[in-house]
C-alpha cells in the first residue's frame, strides 16, 4: 500500500510522493513570482492556496544561457523549462513526522548564472535516506534577473540592489524555517551548504543581517566569502549592460518591458565582453552594496558577525583543471599573457614570485609547468582554496568550531586529466556517482558513504566526525586538514608554502574568473 504523503504549510496542502523509502515533494513556491512590476524587486511571500497542491514536479529553473564551458558528467540545464517564475524549493524527507531531524538546504552553484535546485545528483533522496536528515533544494534568480545592480543608474525606480539573488535564498530559508517541521525537520537546526556559486552565497549569508538566525551551520563547498563586486563595479556593469540596448537610467519604463529572451541575450553579449576584456566567467556576482551587505563579508566574519556559526568548508584539488582544459583562451594562453593576466589581477611585485612557485607546484606534483598550468593553479588560490582557508581561520579564531577538508581524488575522466576538479565531489556527496566522471565500484561508494556521513554528522551535532570517516578534528592553530581520497586521513597542514605566499596578499574581493 502506498504511504500518503500530504502536508500542511503555512500557506496550503501539498501532495508529494513516497519514492524508494524516501518521501519527496517538488517544485513548491516559497515566495511570490518575481514577475512584471515585481521583476527586480525583493522576494515576496507566496499566496496561500486552496485545496491540495500537487508537489510531484520540479517548478521552472531561472531563465540563464548555456555556460560556455560545461565538463563531463556535470548537469544540464538545456532541457528544463525556464521562466522568471522560478522561486521554488524542493524536499526529500526520511518522515512525515515529529522527529526533528536535521535539516540541509542545498544551494546550487553554476557563476550565478547558471543552475537549479533540481540537479539531476540529487535524485532518489540518497543522502536524506542515509543521513536521517532532511533535504531541501533551491532555486534562486540568477544574472541579470538576481545580481544586477539597477537601484544607483535608475535613481532608486527599479530597486535592485544587485543581491536579490540573495534574498531568495534568504526567503527561502524564511519557508524552512516556517514549515519545516511538517516534514519532519528541526527548525533550530538548519544547515546551509552549498557549492561554487552556493558556497560563495553562503560567504554572503553568514555576512548578511537579514540572514542571520535563520540558520546555524554553514558547509562551504568549494566557495567562500570573496567572490564580491564593489559598488562601483556593480553600477559600471549594469551601465554597460543597458549599453548592449542603447538604453540608459533614465529609460526605466523600456527597461521593465525589456523580454526575459531579451536579457538573456544581452546578458550573453555583456558576458562574451568581459571574458574577452577582463577573463571573468561571469558579470554577475552579489555586490558590496552597504545596505543588504554594508560590510564585505570577509571583513565581518573576522569582526564576529557570524560567530556561532559552526562552519565546514574546503575545495577539491584541482578547482580549475576543467576548465583550463576546455577553455581556447587558456590553451592558447603564453608567458607574456600569463604576466598580463596576472598583474591585471594581483599586485604588480607579487606576480613574477607567484609564477616561480607556481612553476615549481606544478612540477612537484607531476604536471607540465605550462602558462595555462600555472594560471591555473593561481586562479585555484585566488577563487577557492586560500579564501576558504581565511574563512576557516576566521570562525577558528572567532572561537567558533572550524573545519577543513581538501578532496584529492582524481577524476577517471580523460585518463585523469581532469584530475580532482571542480564539482567531481557532488554526485557523491549525493549518493549519485557517474560513471564517466567520478568512477564506480568499492573504493568510489566507500568514499561516497564518508562525505556523506561526515556532512550528515556535521548538521546533527556540528562536528563531523562519524564512524565511516573516524575522528575529524577542527582546523585550530595545527591547521588540521581532512583529505577525501580512496584513503581519507586526516593531516596537519597539507600544502601550506601554498598557503603562506598569500598571507600578504589582500583576497577580499575577487571577481570570477
Amino acid at each position: 500500500m502506498e504511504k500518503e504523503a500530504i502536508v500542511s504549510t503555512k500557506y496550503g496542502k501539498l501532495r508529494g510522493a513516497f519514492q524508494d523509502g524516501i518521501y519527496v515533494f517538488k517544485g513548491i513556491p516559497y515566495a511570490a513570482p518575481p514577475v512584471g512590476e515585481m521583476r527586480w524587486h525583493p522576494p515576496q511571500p507566496p499566496e496561500r492556496w486552496h485545496g491540495v497542491r500537487p508537489a510531484l514536479e520540479y517548478g521552472a529553473i531561472a531563465p540563464q544561457n548555456v555556460m560556455p564551458v560545461a565538463a563531463p558528467g556535470m548537469p544540464d540545464y538545456g532541457t528544463q523549462k525556464q521562466s522568471e517564475d522560478c522561486l521554488y524549493l524542493n524536499i526529500w524527507t526520511p518522515g512525515l513526522d515529529d522527529g526533528h531531524r536535521p535539516v540541509m538546504v542545498w544551494i546550487h552553484g553554476g557563476a550565478f548564472i547558471i543552475g537549479a535546485g533540481s540537479e539531476s545528483f540529487l535524485e532518489g533522496g540518497k543522502l536524506a535516506k542515509r543521513g536521517d536528515v532532511v533535504i531541501v533544494s533551491i532555486n534562486y534568480r540568477l544574472g541579470a534577473f538576481g545580481f544586477l545592480n539597477l537601484k544607483e543608474i535608475t535613481g532608486g525606480k527599479i530597486p535592485a540592489t544587485g543581491n536579490e539573488g540573495l534574498l531568495d535564498q534568504v526567503a527561502a530559508l524564511e519557508w524552512v524555517g516556517e514549515n519545516i517541521a511538517a516534514f519532519g525537520g528541526d527548525p533550530d537546526n538548519i544547515t546551509v551548504f552549498g557549492f561554487s556559486a552556493g558556497g560563495m552565497s553562503i560567504g554572503c549569508l553568514l555576512a548578511m543581517p537579514k540572514a542571520l538566525g535563520k540558520f546555524h551551520k554553514a558547509i562551504n563547498r568549494s566557495g567562500a566569502a570573496n567572490i564580491i563586486g564593489s559598488l562601483e563595479s556593480a553600477v559600471r556593469i549594469s551601465e554597460e549592460f543597458l549599453m548592449v540596448f542603447n538604453l540608459t537610467g533614465r529609460d526605466v519604463d523600456a527597461l521593465r518591458k525589456l523580454s526575459t529572451e531579451r536579457l538573456l541575450e544581452g546578458q550573453q553579449v555583456l558576458g562574451d565582453r568581459l571574458r574577452e576584456r577582463e577573463y571573468r566567467v561571469t558579470p554577475f556576482q552579489p555586490v558590496h552594496d552597504g545596505v543588504i551587505l554594508p560590510n564585505l563579508p570577509m571583513e565581518a566574519i573576522r569582526k564576529g558577525v557570524a560567530k556561532g556559526v559552526s562552519v565546514m568548508a574546503g575545495n577539491t584539488l584541482d578547482e580549475m583543471k576543467a576548465f583550463s582544459i576546455m577553455d581556447p583562451a587558456m590553451r592558447s594562453l603564453d608567458e607574456e599573457g600569463l604576466v598580463k593576466r596576472l598583474r591585471n589581477l594581483l599586485p604588480p611585485d607579487k606576480v613574477e614570485p607567484l609564477i616561480r612557485f607556481y612553476r615549481a607546484e606544478v612540477k612537484r606534483r607531476g604536471g607540465e609547468p605550462t602558462p595555462a598550468e600555472i594560471m591555473g593553479g593561481i586562479n585555484v588560490a585566488i577563487m577557492f582554496r586560500i579564501p576558504t582557508i581565511n574563512l576557516v581561520e576566521a570562525q577558528r579564531d572567532n572561537g567558533t568550531p572550524a573545519y577543513n577538508y581538501l578532496f584529492t581524488y582524481k577524476s577517471p575522466a580523460f585518463g585523469g586529466a581532469l584530475g580532482a576538479m571542480h564539482g567531481l565531489d557532488n554526485p557523491l556527496l549525493f549518493g549519485n556517482p557517474v560513471a564517466e566522471l567520478t568512477g564506480v565500484g568499492l573504493e568510489v561508494e566507500a568514499l561516497s558513504q564518508k562525505i556523506q556521513d561526515s556532512c550528515a554528522a556535521f548538521a546533527r551535532s556540528g562536528d563531523p566526525s562519524c564512524p565511516s570517516i573516524g575522528k575529524w578534528l577542527p582546523y585550530g592553530k595545527e591547521r588540521y586538514t581532512m583529505i577525501l581520497d580512496r584513503t581519507c586521513r586526516l593531516e596537519a597542514a597539507p600544502y601550506d608554502e601554498e598557503r603562506r605566499i598569500w598571507e600578504d596578499i589582500d583576497l577580499r574581493i575577487v571577481r570570477p574568473m
